[in-house]
């Protein structure tokens, strides 16, 4: 137990392995998780929420493992059949999966709050962590490319990641309302924790929300994000290309100058660790430390590591 309050921001893979690291550890009585919402997207008439599915299935060990998305043991009828009515099927829905989605479409038109869905979603699964939405506003990221604009969904799933991004928006952003659940977590937090995440097309959608960064800088808390990054190079996703069309280094110097206004420290990789010298010069501290997280034993050493280290450094600055 702790009476610390700690908050992760999570997208994608990377905050699902981080948010199942602090389920598994000593804090978790003490976390609550904001998520990703802005690669939302419909499919087939339904709204999907991949990133918030993701932390939902993980925390609720409903999660595919082997490829890290959707649920486990699915099968794909209502697809195969959407396809041979001519439908466009690359977006993978499992039958399972259309489920989640088919309820979330339905209590949306009810007018049900999304927070709210999305809590009666990881109740359904057994999450016990609390997993709150930045917005209940619609926030889509869109990248440009040659092709003109995509929808993330477009780009990352349908393209695969191979067109050239020259630009990324998040649409509806400057008129979204952060949810009050979002904000009151976050001022009232001790350390907050940035997973190792896309902190373009992932973190930066949640700190594009109006009000979101400001309650971070107004804190108070100790902020440490963990570099999604192990030699220069992404475990899973575009983050490098993503760091490259953001006209930023793809190593800790590129993750940092993403968070650089109100970060206190960076984790990085024992492959990296030639750049802590430069980090330091930032005025940053720097945790060192084997940040690949396969098995469950993984994920909770490293979060554990994680936020003793936040505590320790967060103890020394208030002394």
């Amino acid at each position: 137990m702790s009476e610390l309050t700690i908050t992760l921001l999570a997208g994608g893979v990377g905050g699902a392995k981080a948010a199942e690291g602090l389920a598994a550890s000593q804090y978790a009585n003490a976390t609550q998780i904001i998520g990703n919402v802005a690669d939302d997207e419909e499919f087939h008439g339904l709204w999907v929420s991949p990133d918030i599915d993701t932390l939902i299935y993980s925390l609720g060990d409903q999660i595919d493992r082997q490829q890290g998305w959707g649920r486990k043991n699915e099968t794909h009828q209502v697809l195969s059949e959407l396809n041979a009515l001519g439908k466009e099927t690359w977006m993978t829905l499992g039958d399972l999966d259309l489920a989640t989605h088919i309820y979330r479409t339905e209590l949306r038109k009810q007018g049900v709050r999304p927070t709210y869905i999305a809590q009666r979603l990881a109740t359904r699964h057994g999450v016990t962590l609390p997993i709150l939405l930045p917005t209940d506003d619609v926030v889509q990221t869109r990248v440009q490319t040659k092709q003109g604009w995509l929808s993330f969904q477009e780009y990352f799933v349908r393209e695969r990641c191979q067109p050239e991004v020259s630009a990324i928006e998040y649409s509806g952003a400057n008129i979204a309302k952060a949810t009050p659940e979002a904000l009151s977590q976050l001022t009232k937090s001790d350390v907050i924790v940035i997973a190792p995440s896309n902190p373009i097309v992932s973190i930066g959608a949640i700190l594009a929300v109006s009000g979101i960064q400001e309650a971070i800088a107004k804190s108070g808390a100790y902020v440490i994000a963990i570099s999604p990054l192990i030699g220069g190079k992404t475990i899973k996703g575009p983050a490098d290309k993503m760091l490259e069309s953001a006209g930023k280094s793809i190593d800790s110097k590129g993750i940092y100058q993403c968070y650089s206004s109100f970060l206190h420290a960076l984790v990085i990789d024992d492959a990296d660790r030639n750049d802590v010298p430069w980090l330091h010069d930032q005025g940053v501290d720097v945790l060192v430390t084997n940040t690949l997280m396969k098995s469950t034993q993984d994920k909770q050493r490293l979060m554990t590591k994680v936020i003793e280290f936040a505590q320790s450094r967060r103890n020394l600055r208030a002394a």
